[in-house]
């Protein structure tokens, strides 16, 4: 116990976002086991050119000093401390700190906008201002935050005096430097529209000092700022569309990386695979060559467990991309006719369409007769076309020759449907007795089958007929029956009702998903490479028990 040291808080009482952020990460850090600075120094590594990335004197500075850190200083601790604190994903944590962070830096703007910097706010210099020194052996430390052009003859904190205090302010512009990053950003989200984008730098070019960089932006999207092969937020772009994939494989990659102290120089030696191309996979997270993780493997001599694991990660990277581009490749609309066009003629009664592919066009749905369980899911937040895709399927089976029993307890383009061919019964009330369901599924048989179609379903997971329902999914496929439900992402009543047997089909359409748990109620794990995006109605993810993932557009 007698490396363990409580660090001292700045006094931030006139700063609440700031001493919020600063008292969170005191106690992300007492939840760490309460590293000491070099602990953390070290978790961090060190760059391509041998250099610490992080000094232990940024680190105490970090926590110790009334100013608003670095971003890119602030994401790496946060990272290294949230893996040890057991809170769950270290991402989660860094994407609360990065909210945090923003939230402080508007504060410090909007006080400087009203009173002149304190020396207090001031004294948060560049790093390539002063280099660092080691307080307890006087050694300073070798930082890539620090100026790799200082010789070991100017490493004391004598040989540059501390900053001027007039001098910085004369050269702090917080409203400048906040206008910068907007421009950043706006030129980022603009990049895919050249019209636009020209006519808004166009505008930059106006202001005095900013015609460089609008002609930077011109010619390459910005992107995200680095410092010697370590990534930083500060500015986005839009996310890898294999985010949680990629995350994992860099991970491991760097583990073994840093374990061994290789430089990206020498690991390109050893490879064969150019340092630049190690560099760029490992700051843009791009996905490597598969050739490049076998010759890591190779040269690292790992066990067959962690060269399987690589692989593992990478085929599962390399297949959440193509994926994504196949979302991309998806029709904007399609209709139904259009898509009832496409299907196999073959297909058998029990057949339900529900998407269209992209690139290769070709209708895509489950077979409601087969499977583990004859039920499937429809799931998404609201406004993703949960019920649109409920249409598109009883439409199906309905034109298959099978027979639909529709259940909409709230409003729904399902009850359109009544009185048309193939329709049975149409329920309209939030309340469903046995007696209901059981006289319209009663002409039901494997050679004439009826399926039950629910919007809303959430609403029904106590009503009465739950034992029936239930039975439906655990004896369907003897009694020509099936289940089609939708619910809400967001109101997910899973748990030992009705409902919680429909996960036992292992099928589903997921609609714009935005949480990872969301995946079980189909029967696959997901990832950060699907959840999250921006609700694109009718656009979702079709799991028809294979373990897959084919993205679809639902007929209109």
């Amino acid at each position: 116990m007698a490396g363990i040291h409580s660090w001292r808080k700045p006094d931030l009482q006139e700063r609440p976002v700031l001493k919020r952020l600063n008292d969170d990460l005191h106690d992300l850090r007492l939840d760490a086991g309460l590293p000491s600075a070099r602990t953390i120094r070290d978790r961090v590594g060190k760059d391509a050119q041998d250099y610490w990335i992080v000094n232990h004197q940024s680190v105490l500075d970090t926590f110790q000093r009334p100013d608003l850190p670095k971003l890119g200083r602030l994401e790496l601790i946060v990272a290294v401390l949230a893996e040890d604190s057991g809170r769950g994903e270290p991402d989660h944590e860094v994407k609360r700190f990065k909210n945090l962070w923003k939230q402080a830096y508007d504060e410090t703007v909007t006080q400087a906008s009203v009173q002149p910097p304190t020396e207090s706010t001031l004294s948060d210099v560049s790093d390539e201002a002063r280099s660092p020194t080691d307080h307890a052996d006087g050694s300073a430390d070798r930082d890539a935050e620090g100026t790799h052009q200082q010789g070991a003859q100017d490493t004391s904190a004598e040989a540059v005096g501390p900053p001027d205090a007039d001098h910085v302010a004369a050269h702090v512009n917080y409203a400048e430097e906040s206008l910068k990053g907007l421009i950043i950003n706006a030129a980022q989200a603009l990049w895919n529209d050249k019209d636009a984008l020209r006519i808004f730098l166009g505008v930059v070019r106006r202001g005095e000092g900013f015609i460089s960089m609008a002609d930077a932006a011109a010619e390459t999207r910005p992107a995200n700022a680095t410092f010697y092969g370590v990534k930083s937020t500060e500015f986005e772009v839009a996310p890898s569309s294999a985010r949680h994939e990629l995350v994992m494989l860099h991970r491991l990659l760097d583990e073994h990386r840093t374990k061994r102290q290789w430089s990206f120089t020498y690991l390109g030696e050893k490879t064969g695979i150019s340092s630049d191309a190690w560099i760029r996979w490992y700051t843009h997270d791009e996905l490597p060559y598969r050739e490049a993780v076998v010759a890591f493997s190779h040269v690292a001599h790992l066990g067959l467990e962690d060269h399987v694991l690589l692989l593992g990660l990478w085929e599962a990277a390399h297949a959440a991309l193509e994926a994504q581009e196949g979302f991309e490749d998806l029709p904007e609309r399609i209709t139904f006719d259009e898509a009832w066009l496409m299907r196999d003629p073959a297909a058998p009664t029990s057949w339900a369409l529900t998407g269209v592919t992209g690139e290769e066009p070709r209708a895509c749905g489950p077979d409601l007769a087969t499977g583990t369980a004859p039920a499937f899911v429809v799931v998404g937040p609201p406004g993703s076309g949960r019920s649109t895709a409920l249409v598109t399927i009883a439409r199906a089976l309905v034109g298959s020759n099978a027979r639909v029993v529709l259940v909409a307890p709230k409003a729904s383009p399902l009850r359109d449907l009544i009185g048309q061919s193939g329709v049975l019964d149409c329920f309209v009330r939030d309340t469903l007795s046995p007696d209901e369901l059981e006289g319209a599924l009663s002409s039901a048989s494997p050679e004439e089958p009826v399926v039950v179609v629910i919007d809303d379903a959430e609403l029904l997971d106590k009503c009465e007929a739950s034992s029936l329902l239930k039975s439906v999914v655990h004896h369907g496929f003897e009694e020509g029956t099936a289940l089609v439900v939708s619910c809400r992402e967001d109101k997910l009543p899973f748990g030992f009702g009705w409902l919680e047997e429909t996960k036992k089909g292992h099928r589903g359409l997921l609609l714009s998903p935005q949480e990872r748990s969301t995946g079980d109620l189909v029967g696959i794990r997901i990832g950060d490479s699907i959840t999250g995006w921006p609700i694109a109605p009718g656009r979702g993810w079709l799991h028809l028990g294979d373990g897959k993932l084919v993205p679809v557009a639902v007929p209109e």
